[in-house]
């Protein structure tokens, strides 16, 4: 049965009862998610039979129809479900029903369920709780869940009861704007070094892919422990300079060190793997994983000694594969904050035209290029700061190697800052950009050397 009728259409004028009898659980779900307020008592009685339904969706939505109500006396019958439902979401729903009866009364009740196991009916207890946090009481009891073991529950009170170090007095221009210092702006030197003078909240989007370990001649370190160590102090300071709420995007995959003789295994790291608990710790959100796929005649032909003989345990797929991890950097607040900074005018400029990648696979061809040996391709970038950054912001790569991002940003109409140590790499950055028409850009791309870089900050 398909039911239809219209917005004008109190609940008090529908036959409740008879559209139950006459629907599918398909169409009732429907029906019962856009009922509208129930007046009518006689129409409050067949909700009573949905809670015997086997469908936990219809057991869900009877009782947030019946919350509506917001009668007290339906109380003890939310208790026995919170009792006897297997479901952990009818449950949940039973505690907002009690909750949004808003009676003092059921105080002491919504706190003994502040000791279940269940995060979401602790969660859902602790709303039902909030509009009473002034009371001295409820106060103490809620700051009991700081030290919740659920990391939702800790955020949510910590939310609530203002206990963060998130700033909350951030202006919309002052979440908008960068320094104009640093725009489309090269610093030759490290970047650790470089970013110490940086102000805090200067950066929009960092999208950055580090030196592999020990797999590459321009990465070399002493063990695995320094190479995370080193990426984790790049990362804590891309973090301080970062906006509220933005993005820092990693591309990364995991590398083969060869052996050394034949007496000896080589060695797989998983970097993506073991960076991402340390990103964590930070105070960065992991956000999505995105599979970058290349063509398998682009990668290094891993199974051919497998193909030869067949032998089990001895199977090693060609890697085709990279890892884009999006993170967030930590905010109480939703991305419509971030959204709402920007002029409606900028909003409309920046919207992704077009067909765009529905899916977390990726499938670009990758770049090659003489000077360096592990080049962002442009239409990665592209992508990126397209799908993660406005028009005007300043997106960031730490380890700048030939400045595909900066090509990206100019081409987007953002704004680029890039650190990169070695010398020949800079150089070739600068040889695209002379060799390109960007004489509209209201700041040319330059370079600076860490020295001058630090003094023009000191000077200010």
């Amino acid at each position: 049965m398909n039911i239809n009728y219209s917005n004008q259409e109190r609940s008090k004028t529908i036959d409740i009862k008879t559209i139950i009898q006459n629907s599918t659980d398909n169409s009732l779900i429907t029906f019962l998610n856009k009922l509208g307020k129930i007046d009518d008592i006689d129409n409050i009685e067949p909700l009573f039979e949905l809670l015997k339904s086997r469908n936990e969706s219809i057991r869900q939505l009877a009782i947030k129809n019946l919350a509506k109500t917001k009668r007290q006396d339906l109380v003890s019958l939310y208790v026995d479900i919170l009792t006897d439902d297997p479901s952990s979401d009818v449950r949940r729903e039973a505690v907002s029903a009690i909750g949004r009866t808003r009676n003092e009364i059921n105080i002491p009740y919504l706190v003994s369920l502040l000791d279940q196991k269940d995060p979401k009916i602790v969660m859902q207890a602790m709303r039902g709780l909030l509009p009473f946090k002034k009371k001295p009481e409820i106060k103490r009891e809620l700051n009991k869940l700081i030290n919740h073991p659920n990391e939702m529950i800790q955020a949510a009170v910590k939310k609530e009861l203002r206990h963060t170090n998130i700033r909350t007095n951030v202006s919309y221009k002052q979440q908008l704007c960068s320094p104009k210092l640093i725009h489309n702006l090269i610093v030759h030197g490290d970047t650790i070094e470089s970013m110490s003078v940086i102000p805090d909240e200067s950066i929009h989007l960092t999208f950055t892919s580090p030196p592999y370990y020990n797999a590459r001649d321009y990465s070399v370190y002493s063990s695995y422990k320094e190479y995370l160590d080193f990426l984790v102090k790049v990362f804590k300071e891309t973090y301080r300079i970062t906006k509220e709420g933005r993005f820092f995007i990693l591309n990364t995959s995991p590398v083969i060190v060869k052996r050394i003789s034949r007496q000896h295994s080589s060695k797989r790291y998983p970097i993506p793997y073991d960076i991402h608990p340390l990103l964590i710790d930070m105070g960065w959100e992991f956000i999505d994983d995105i599979v970058w796929v290349k063509p398998e005649a682009s990668v290094k032909n891993r199974v051919a000694g497998f193909e030869q003989h067949r032998k089990p345990l001895a199977y090693k797929p060609n890697a085709r594969t990279e890892c884009i991890m999006v993170y967030r950097k930590s905010t109480d607040k939703l991305l419509d904050w971030n959204m709402r900074c920007y002029p409606d005018e900028t909003v409309e400029a920046s919207k992704v035209r077009g067909k765009y990648e529905t899916s977390n696979v990726w499938n670009i061809d990758p770049t090659f290029d003489k000077t360096h040996t592990a080049v962002f391709p442009i239409e990665l970038c592209n992508r990126i700061i397209s799908l993660y950054s406005y028009i005007g912001d300043l997106v960031f790569d730490p380890f700048g190697g030939s400045g595909t991002l900066g090509r990206a940003a100019i081409q987007l109409n953002r704004r680029f800052f890039l650190t990169e140590i070695k010398s020949e790499y800079i150089e070739r950055m600068m040889q695209f950009f002379k060799q390109t028409d960007i004489s509209y850009l209201d700041q040319q791309p330059m370079v600076m050397n860490i020295e001058s870089f630090k003094r023009m900050f000191k000077e200010l």
